[in-house]
Formats: structure tokens, C-alpha cells, sequence
């Protein structure tokens, strides 16, 4: 982690004004020291701290901070500068957010925090920028040096609003942006094909998408302004205090809402030392792949930084509209079994810390009595003791060596090419095309045990193994970038209709676009978009059944080998060799037609594609109820087994060679009493998993 945070961090979101009462803070701190927390996040409320221009009162986030000195803890200060107070709406009135139909928004109550200020002003307009820069640096200077300060975190769930900003600060920052870009008014009417800007001011964002350039810059725009925010409240915590950690933490979604929302993971990491996410089966659904699917994720995004969990559940969550109509059992009223295995996941994924959304539950608004794991009197429940009993185990000197140790790479990357996704959104305004696809082909592999990174278009050199889905839309540098990968010897797996639209959303004339049909040794025959006919177009390919949906298309092999056919005999798919490398491309989204129908047949094909590229699965396990990966690094090598069901599963896991020898398997986490339980034989280990459970095991 940093040097100012714990090695492992534990602990959770305590004190959101004016919950929990005051009068049971210093037994609160107390019991949670003594329930193996060592840390706590607060909403730092600008609205509640800044009553009036230059009139601060700390008096309750000074105490939060004494606490946690006396108590052996540390504190993350959230910095809630979107928590606006009341008079900058008066002062600055100008800087309130703007939708696209022109409503001006004013400040409103906090969901997770019952006050006020919230959701209205925006960051773009310098002086208000400069009042707000001024509260960050007040807070950075009071708690440099405390005792019980850990970090900042400088964004709560990075992500904004999908219809802001179109103030008149925000346009300012657009047109500067386009300037950078393309130099003048001219040279952007004519990249946007609205050829008479004559002035600058001529020049305003669209205020409906559609698949257009303008569309496209202001969709890109939209997510570097909101990281270059992010940057600013980085630099001037840092110019104050050099040496406190910096910390963030998004909602893992990356494959949903980066486009409208902004919520791009990969840049939001980049930003800070710790990253984290927010993630509840209970909003979400606890379908087994969810959750592993957001880990991975984070993992991915963070490059090789330390993540944590940063908002885990603990309790329940009752009239939200996210969970009206869920069974009781998926996540909607969480126990003990359940937290233990979602913290355990989350483990297992390589997060390294984990801070549940709430240690006891609001007292006020809709969201009260939820999350928490302690009762809303802040008394022990059934619950808070299996939260004590992971934070005891988790910081144990005995787990040393297993965090030490992190999950390998996976043996295939699902490539994650930003541009695709917004394209796609300008286009459908939607990313359910995108999102489905991508997370389809995730489970597919999961279904077989096979571990599936996500990688981003800039990481793809670290991988052999390529799985692109629904790339309708790449950008000239990302065809190249994969064209070239594969001829130093990848194997690239692509779904149908690769770059069908290029740079600035033009159609190619040539298909597939950009070159790509000298790579996969194919030119289009037919093409079809209709994705409200193709659900559940059957075809095969390599022998195998698949399903695929959304868009159509064949081929006509150009050098590449026919391997598969849709129902009606056309081509769909072939395989090429290119350069060191080969591809095989299949004609429509096959990813997105197993997440529709995740049947064991329609899984089979993605368990072969390893076999394409020449690999072995490290893992072949007997069945797919359960989930197993391997950690490896300086504490060793382990393997983790996850179990979702309400019912024990016995498991048998055959080790691949290229693992290395081993011929003990030692229980590090679950119930295996004795050595009988848990049997070795050459390179299969067998035992039975408990229910919701994750056996941990170190193989040596």
C-alpha cells in the first residue's frame, strides 16, 4: 500500500453528518479496534464544513481523526467537493451544472448522507474552481501530519452524470479542448462536416448524440475534463502534503458506463497510488460471474497497483429500486455465509484491503438501515461477527506470505478498446450492446475454469492470447496496433464486423476495415444489421455450436481456411495465419449470444479456442458450479476455490505441468480438517468445498 496506510486495510465508511450519533462514536471506534478494523473513510462535506465564506467548522471531522489516533486506526478523508454548500449556489450561480435541454440545476439532499448541497455545481468555471480549491487546500492543511490521517480519497465512485455539463464554463473548456485538437473553428467544422463555424463561439456541443464526430470529440472530452478534475484535486492535495496516500475508488464500470458516465477505471487508477470499486450483489445480482467479472476489472485497470474492495456489503438493502422483486436469498438481506464468501472473492480477484459501505447503518433518508453490518444502535450482530472473524484472519501473521502473492495472468485477454464502446453509445444510446458482449464471452471462459483478463488496447504486448469482441468500430491505431501484435506471433480471436466503422465513425468501403482483411485472410460477402432479427442465430464453427446476435456477417476466405457456417451454408468463420501469428474471425457476437443462452454446449467452443492457439487450461475442474484460479508471487503459489451454492460441491481440479511440481495442498482459509479431507494425487487435488465458502490452499 502507502506508507501512510495499513498493510492490509480493513474497516469501512464510519461517519456521514449526522450518522452515527455523537454520543456513540468513542464506544463505536472501540468496538470496531477490538473487531480487527484499522481503518475508517468519512464524507469530508464541504457543504457541512464551510458554513459561510471562510468560516469553517471541523470540530466533528477533528474528532473523527482523535479517535482514530487513540484507537490504532487510520482514517481515508473522502473529500466531498460535489457536496457544494449552500451559498456558492447564490455566489456562483452561473457554475451550476446545465442539462442538455438547458435546466439548471440546483443543490439537493445526498442520498447516502442526508444533506444537503449535492448534485449542482460544476468545476468548470474558474472562480468557482478557485473557491473549491481553496476548501481542498484548508482540509489538506488541517490534517497534514495527523496521526490518524491515511489518505484522501479524491473521487467517491468515479463516475458523473450522463446529461452534464453544458454551462457556459464547460463549452469554455470544450472549445480550448478542440483547440488543442484541431487548431481552429474551420478545421473542426470541417472534421465535423459543419463546415461554416466562423468564430469560436460558433462552435457548442451537441446537445443530442448520434454517431457523428461532434458526438464523438464531446463524448472523449466529456471523460478527459473529468480525469483532468480528478488530476487537480491530486495536485493540490499534494502540493500541501507530499506524503499522505492518495486514494480513489469507481464502480467497475468500465464496460457499462464509461461512455455516458465517464466511469473509465484505466484512467481513474492511473490517478492515484490505491484504487478501489464499489460492488453489492444486492443492487447488481449474485449470479457467481458478477462479481469475479468486477475484480477482474479493477485488476486489470490498476496495472499492477494495489486495489481494495472500497465499498463491500454487509447488510441488507430493502426498498431501493434496484432490489424490489429479488428473492431474499440473492444478495437482498446479506448473512454472515454470504459476506464471507463476497470478501473472500474479492480476495481471490487480488484486491488487497476491503472497507464495507457502512460499519452501522443511516438513521435517515431512504438508504437507512442498509449495508451495515453492525445493528442501527451500533450493537454486535451475527453479521459484524463474521466481519470480525475475516478481519482477524486477514491480518494475521500467518496470511504474511499469501498477500504476497497475487493472481497470474490470465490465459486469455478480452481486449477492451475504449472507442468501440462510445461509438456504439452514440449510435444506440446504449451500451448494452457493447457490455453484453463483452461480459458474454467473460462467463463463457469462466464457465470453463479458463481465467479471461480484461486488457486494454494499450496492454495488449503482455498477452499471447486475444479474444475482441463486437469491434464494429476501432480507431486506425488499434487495428494496427492488433494487426502488428499478430504478426510478432498473438493469436487474435475476433468477433464479425471488425472496424465496419473507423475514425470519426466513417464507414470502410473495404471490409473488413483498416487493412483487417489481409490480416484474417477474409473479405465480406454479406452484412447484416438487424439486431432485433439475429437473436439466437445459430452457426458452428470449428465443429462446435455457438450462438451468436446483434450484428451478421459472411465471408468469402481470401486466403484464410473456412472454419465454420452459419444454418444457410454462408461462411462464418475463418481461420489465417499472418506473420509469426493467426486469427480466427467469427461472424457475429458470439460472446453476446452465450450470455443470452449460457448453456454448457455454447460454452465448449470458447474452452477450445485455447486449444487454437496451442495453450493447455492451467485448471480442467470436474465441474462449473465452483470457480478456481492460482496466486503466485514471493509468498508463494496458492489456489483458490470458489463455491457460490447453498451446498457443498465435492471438486476435483487437475494442474496443468506448466504450473510446477507440488505434492502438498495445506489449507490457508475453509473448514479441512486433517489431511484426509483435502487429497493430492500426482497433479489432481480433490476435496469437497463447503457452502459459500473459498477454500485457499498453498501448494507445495
Amino acid at each position: 500500500m502507502t506508507k501512510t496506510l495499513p498493510q492490509f486495510p480493513y474497516g469501512a465508511v464510519y461517519f456521514r453528518k449526522s450518522n452515527p450519533p455523537q454520543p456513540d462514536w468513542e464506544r463505536d471506534y472501540s468496538v470496531a479496534a477490538e473487531d480487527g478494523m484499522n481503518i475508517f473513510r468519512h464524507w469530508f462535506l464541504w457543504s457541512a464544513i464551510e458554513l459561510a465564506p471562510g468560516t469553517f467548522d471541523w470540530a466533528e471531522y477533528d474528532k473523527q481523526l482523535e479517535l482514530a489516533a487513540k484507537n490504532g486506526m487510520k482514517t481515508i478523508i473522502a473529500e466531498m467537493t460535489t457536496a457544494a454548500p449552500e451559498w456558492t449556489y447564490r455566489r456562483f450561480a452561473h457554475a451550476r451544472l446545465e442539462t442538455a435541454s438547458g435546466r439548471k440545476l440546483s443543490g439537493s439532499m445526498g442520498v447516502s448522507s442526508a444533506t444537503g448541497g449535492f448534485g449542482g455545481m460544476c468545476l468548470d468555471n474558474d472562480d468557482f474552481r478557485e473557491a473549491a480549491e481553496t476548501w481542498i487546500t484548508a482540509l489538506a492543511k488541517r490534517y497534514r501530519g495527523h496521526k490518524g490521517l491515511g489518505g484522501y480519497d479524491i473521487w467517491n465512485e468515479c463516475n458523473i452524470g450522463s446529461d452534464i455539463c453544458y454551462c457556459e464554463g464547460t463549452q469554455a473548456r470544450f472549445r480550448k479542448w478542440l483547440e488543442r485538437k484541431y487548431g481552429t473553428p474551420a478545421a473542426v467544422g470541417r472534421a465535423w462536416r459543419r463546415y461554416s463555424f466562423a468564430e469560436w463561439e460558433d462552435v457548442t456541443p451537441p446537445r443530442e448524440i448520434g454517431p457523428y464526430p461532434d458526438s464523438l470529440d464531446w463524448l472523449q472530452f466529456r471523460i478527459d475534463n473529468a480525469y483532468e478534475l480528478m488530476q487537480w484535486r491530486a495536485d493540490i492535495i499534494r502540493r500541501v502534503d507530499p506524503d499522505c496516500g492518495l486514494v480513489a475508488h469507481g464502480i467497475a464500470a468500465s464496460l457499462t458506463r464509461m461512455a455516458p458516465n465517464c466511469a473509465d477505471d484505466w484512467l481513474a487508477a492511473s490517478k492515484v497510488q490505491v484504487y478501489g470499486y464499489t460492488w453489492g450483489s444486492s443492487r447488481h445480482g449474485d449470479e457467481p460471474w458478477k462479481q469475479m467479472h468486477c475484480g477482474d476489472l479493477v485488476r486489470a485497470a490498476s496495472r499492477g497497483k494495489p486495489f481494495w474492495h472500497a465499498e463491500a456489503y454487509a447488510g441488507p438493502l430493502w426498498m431501493q429500486p434496484q432490489v424490489v422483486g429479488k428473492p431474499r436469498d440473492e444478495g437482498r438481506i446479506a448473512a454472515p455465509a454470504d459476506i464471507r464468501y463476497w470478501d473472500l472473492v474479492s480476495f481471490m480477484c487480488g484486491a488487497r484491503g476491503l472497507m464495507y459501505l457502512r460499519w452501522r447503518p443511516l438513521l435517515d433518508g431512504p438508504l437507512f438501515g442498509a449495508f451495515g453490518a453492525y445493528a442501527m444502535d451500533g450493537s454486535r450482530t451475527d453479521r459484524s461477527e463474521m466481519v470480525a472473524e475475516i478481519a482477524k484472519w486477514a491480518q494475521a501473521p500467518a496470511q504474511e506470505r499469501l498477500w504476497q502473492s497475487a493472481p497470474v495472468r490470465g490465459e486469455v485477454g478480452i481486449v477492451y478498446a475504449p472507442e468501440t464502446q462510445l461509438f456504439l453509445y452514440a449510435f444506440n444510446k446504449s451500451t448494452d450492446f457493447y457490455s453484453a458482449s463483452v461480459q458474454g464471452a467473460y462467463q463463457a471462459f469462466l464457465h470453463n475454469n479458463i481465467q479471461a483478463d480484461f486488457v486494454h488496447i494499450d496492454d495488449i504486448t503482455g498477452y499471447d492470447l486475444l479474444y475482441l469482441p463486437i469491434p464494429v468500430m476501432l480507431a486506425e491505431s488499434s487495428a494496427k496496433r492488433l494487426s502488428d501484435w499478430v504478426r510478432a506471433g498473438g493469436t487474435l480471436i475476433c468477433e464479425g464486423v471488425p472496424a465496419y466503422f473507423g475514425d470519426n465513425g466513417h464507414v470502410s468501403t473495404r471490409q473488413p476495415g483498416y487493412l483487417l482483411d489481409e490480416l484474417f485472410g477474409a473479405k465480406e460477402a454479406y452484412v447484416e444489421f438487424t439486431p432485433d432479427l439475429l437473436d439466437g442465430l445459430p452457426l458452428e464453427v470449428n465443429g462446435h455450436p455457438a450462438q451468436g446476435g446483434i450484428f451478421l456477417q459472411a465471408y468469402e476466405a481470401t486466403g484464410g481456411e473456412v472454419v465454420g457456417r452459419y444454418a444457410d451454408g454462408r461462411i462464418a468463420a475463418v481461420a489465417n495465419h499472418s506473420g509469426s501469428g493467426k486469427t480466427l474471425l467469427i461472424g457475429s457476437m458470439i460472446g453476446y449470444g452465450y450470455g443470452r443462452s449460457p448453456e454448457a454446449k455454447l460454452a465448449r467452443l470458447f474452452a477450445e479456442l485455447l486449444g487454437f492457439a496451442g495453450k493447455r487450461p492451467r485448471l480442467r475442474v470436474n465441474t462449473s458450479k465452483v470457480i478456481a484460479r492460482l496466486q503466485e508471487g514471493a509468498g508463494g503459489r496458492y489456489l483458490w476455490i470458489a463455491n457460490p451454492l447453498r451446498n457443498s460441491v465435492a471438486v476435483e481440479i487437475a494442474i496443468d505441468e506448466s504450473i510446477g511440481s507440488f505434492s502438498h495442498a495445506k489449507a490457508v482459509h475453509g473448514d479441512f480438517p486433517g489431511s484426509a479431507s483435502v487429497r493430492v494425487d500426482g497433479r489432481t487435488i480433490a476435496l469437497t468445498l463447503p457452502a459459500r465458502d473459498v477454500g485457499v490452499f498453498e501448494l507445495t
